[in-house]
């Protein structure tokens, strides 16, 4: 049978390890649980093991049979501190915690990818290194494995990688999406303390106000991404979260505000670095306050190899037909530590829709929402690509 027949078999023992990794989710780099799920499942297939020692993350090495490319496939593991709302029946036993963002989805079409391409090694032209990875939600789990030594783990660094995302929303069921170059933006953190002087509410001249301030600075930085950043190289400054005092008609000595910065090339990004410091000082000076900020890089941009993005387009559409293929115009304001692996490898990344057919996409919940749902019916789909992906370009 083909790969993709294959991965239909197994759509059942992949809906039974993804609701086993839903019911118990875990967060940041250390899912012990999700981890033994996932040696329990890849058991017996022949693969050298390694685990990590700053993270419970998996390494497989599946040896092929010739002196081909070496090609990288990586899932995901970890969950977000969201409480569940969605109702499924294997609803998430964790409070507070849940896969929101469809990695329990990865983890298993990973392991569905690992079953298959030991059952089809004799197709495999070089080897295939598997990167079941925690801590992607703000933890930089890809650069630890990195550091830990994911990209030679077949003894020989890798040529090309692979990764994949679902999404609850926007994307139709079964549709997969590329783009090649900037895919995803850079994330990276603003934190502001304004220091004033506090005082009563009735008499704000004798205290130096940091609200006013903050205010002032708040409004800037949007001004700032329209009057001081090309519009044809885009930024996004959201402020999340503001603090400041603690009653009506007392002024506080201190407010507080955080940012994050979404920016898709490096330009932008290191000006957004100088030009937002630079503003609130200024802004502070104006309103006789100190400031302190503090610039917390994240996430570099995420960027595809064109080629290697094409040849998973063509995997695609073989695989699946071309209607089941879309390229993505514009890249997405989310980010992604898969950006890690593709800053030192060429590779591309996918995504997946798997909203469930009685949701419109358009109005679906989107992926960290506490009612983000995402189907079963893509599991075996996402592991045959994976699969696909891995025996395609071993013999190139």
């Amino acid at each position: 049978m083909s790969v993709l027949e294959d991965a239909q078999q197994l759509h059942g023992d992949l809906s039974v390890l993804r609701h086993a990794l839903h019911r118990e989710p875990e967060i940041g780099l250390h899912l012990p649980r999700t981890q033994e799920k996932v040696l329990d499942a890849i058991d017996g297939l022949g693969l050298e093991l390694s685990t990590g020692t700053g993270t419970t993350s998996v390494t497989g090495v599946l040896r092929g049979n010739g002196d081909g490319p070496t090609v990288l496939l990586r899932g995901d593991m970890d969950a977000l501190p969201v409480q569940e709302n969605t109702g499924v029946d294997y609803t998430s036993r964790v409070d507070d915690t849940m896969h929101a963002c469809g990695h329990d989805l990865h983890t298993t079409m990973l392991v569905g990818a690992a079953r298959l391409l030991a059952q089809h090694r004799d197709r495999l032209g070089g080897d295939v290194v598997l990167m079941f990875q925690p801590g992607e939600e703000g933890w930089d789990g890809a650069q630890v494995m990195v550091d830990e030594g994911v990209l030679d783990a077949a003894g020989k660094r890798v040529d090309a990688a692979y990764g994949m995302h679902a999404f609850s929303s926007q994307v139709p069921q079964g549709s997969f999406v590329t783009r090649a170059g900037e895919m995803l933006a850079a994330a990276d953190e603003v934190r502001v303390t304004v220091l004033g002087s506090g005082g009563h509410g009735s008499a704000p001249h004798f205290a130096r106000d940091p609200v006013t301030a903050v205010s002032a600075m708040v409004t800037a930085m949007q001004t700032l991404v329209t009057r001081r950043f090309d519009v044809f190289d885009p930024v996004v400054i959201s402020v999340g979260s503001l603090h400041a005092g603690a009653t009506n008609n007392v002024i506080p000595d201190t407010a507080t505000f955080s940012a994050t910065v979404r920016t898709f090339t490096q330009t932008a990004r290191d000006r957004a670095a100088n030009l937002i410091p630079e503003v609130l000082h200024g802004i502070a000076a104006a309103h006789g306050v100190g400031v302190e900020v503090d610039h917390i890089p994240g996430y570099p941009p995420t960027v595809t190899d064109a080629d290697e993005t094409a040849f998973a387009t063509r995997t695609i559409e073989e695989l699946f037909g071309p209607q089941r293929h879309q390229s993505l115009t514009n890249p997405l304001t989310g980010s992604e530590d898969f950006s890690r692996v593709l800053d030192a490898v060429p590779g591309s990344f996918v995504g997946l829709g798997a909203v469930p057919e009685d949701i419109d996409p358009e109005r679906a919940p989107y992926n960290h929402s506490p009612l983000a749902r995402y189907d079963d019916a893509v599991l075996a789909d996402g592991a045959a690509l994976y699969a696909e992906l891995a025996l395609a370009r071993t013999q190139s």
